[in-house]
């Protein structure tokens, strides 16, 4: 009896521990998982930041070439200064956070912020790829406002020549007042669309279709 008594206690540890070892592992429903960071884009991204805040004459123009360096488009920025995967390798990064003269864009131009800085990291980082036309189903013009679609347009193409220090012109985009005001006299649409009798904006290249659609919106 003892020994029966036994056997089914072997049999019911077994049934059980059968039972547990192959339940999934089930992750809680209410944590979603991380979702990975798009990736940056060049074209729209990267070289706006650039070509507004160190391409400009006296700093890294085609004219000026300081130290050697022209930053006017993705072969030249590429020529010196970046360490494809390693932002903090690469010079053009590192004098980003420098102080005084010694930092770029140079004072008095305004210092990229710590946003700018981080997406440039994140482009080098991913390997610093020349990419375009990154997103061209985004295109969507249906409600335009000022501060969701336009005042990003501005910031990263136009503030760094017309900013309150630097007012390129005598013109300060850093508020939507200054910005109006080459709204309605019609400077902003011409100089952006590269129309004649006008002087293009931003220099060095154009605006995609899609930003320029919204500005005339």
């Amino acid at each position: 009896m003892i020994r029966l008594i036994r056997y089914l206690c072997f049999l019911g540890f077994m049934a059980f521990f059968s039972s547990c070892k192959h339940e999934p592992y089930s992750i809680d429903p209410g944590i979603p998982p991380p979702i990975p960071s798009a990736s940056v884009c060049f074209e729209s991204d990267i070289l706006p930041l650039i070509v507004s805040g160190c391409a400009k004459s006296g700093c890294h123009d085609v004219t000026s070439a300081n130290e050697g360096y022209v930053l006017t488009n993705y072969q030249n920025i590429m020529k010196k200064g970046i360490k494809p995967g390693n932002a903090n390798e690469s010079k053009l990064y590192q004098v980003l956070f420098n102080s005084g003269n010694d930092r770029m864009p140079q004072p008095p131009n305004l210092a990229f912020t710590a946003a700018q800085k981080s997406l440039i990291a994140q482009w080098i980082n991913e390997g610093a790829k020349n990419t375009t036309n990154c997103n061209p189903n985004a295109c969507d013009t249906t409600t335009v406002t000022y501060s969701k679609n336009i005042k990003p347009i501005i910031e990263k193409n136009c503030q760094g020549c017309h900013n309150a220090t630097t007012a390129n012109g005598g013109y300060n985009f850093m508020a939507y007042s200054g910005l109006k005001v080459v709204v309605d006299n019609k400077k902003l649409l011409g100089s952006i669309k590269y129309q004649a009798g006008f002087k293009g904006m931003p220099q060095g290249y154009k605006l995609n279709d899609y930003e320029i659609s919204t500005v005339r919106i």
